[in-house]
């Protein structure tokens, strides 16, 4: 019986570390993105 009272798994840490990591993911994907679309197109001089 005291066997179903020890939890195997801590689901606590495991759920904020994945928390924190989607987090990171989804500001790399959007700091990625504010990049790519402020970039400063470079306008060809040298057509004639």
């Amino acid at each position: 019986m005291i066997v179903n009272k020890i939890p195997l798994v801590d689901w606590g840490n495991g759920v904020i570390m994945i928390g924190v990591f989607a987090l990171v993911c989804v500001i790399l994907i959007g700091v990625l993105i504010y990049f790519m679309s402020s970039g400063s197109k470079k306008e060809d001089q040298n057509e004639l």
